[in-house]
């Protein structure tokens, strides 16, 4: 057989960018793993960062993250000293999370991982093409740039 089978799937679109993004989550993944961080964990602490001090609801509505599995990330990162839970100065009945300097040390280890990874997903494309791609990938996925 010469020709990969599935022709009208493999030709989708859809089909295309699962596949893409499957490779792109492993290939995160596994840089994250050398920190010794998880996907959503890296993804918690930079929304922390970019957020801080953010309440914990507002947190989980950010990340879109069920709140049950929200608190499993805090508790694994507040127990790693990466992040620290206190009174929020606007509501004091609510929890607001910020990052500890050691989350920040970590925080910046796994952006820098996460680059990486990104450009070996990419290194078949030019600077250019990167830029066009990310740009078509914000338009269709409704996601703002900045």
């Amino acid at each position: 057989m010469s020709e990969a089978p599935l022709p009208a799937i493999r030709s989708l679109p859809s089909w295309l960018l699962g596949r893409a993004a499957a490779r792109g989550r492993a290939l995160v993944a596994e840089a994250l793993a050398a920190e010794d961080m998880r996907m959503w964990h890296h993804v918690v602490l930079s929304a922390v960062r970019d957020l801080a001090p953010v309440a914990q609801a507002d947190l989980g509505r950010a990340v879109r993250l069920d709140p049950k599995d929200l608190v499993g990330v805090l508790d694994d990162l507040q127990g790693a000293r990466l992040v620290v839970r206190a009174p929020d100065p606007k509501d004091r009945r609510k929890n607001a999370v910020s990052l500890t300097p050691r989350g920040a040390r970590l925080l910046e280890r796994c952006e820098k991982a996460a680059r990486a990874a990104n450009d070996e997903l990419l290194a078949e494309l030019s600077p250019a093409e990167r830029e066009q791609l990310t740009g078509m990938l914000r338009r269709i996925s409704g996601t703002a740039a900045g």
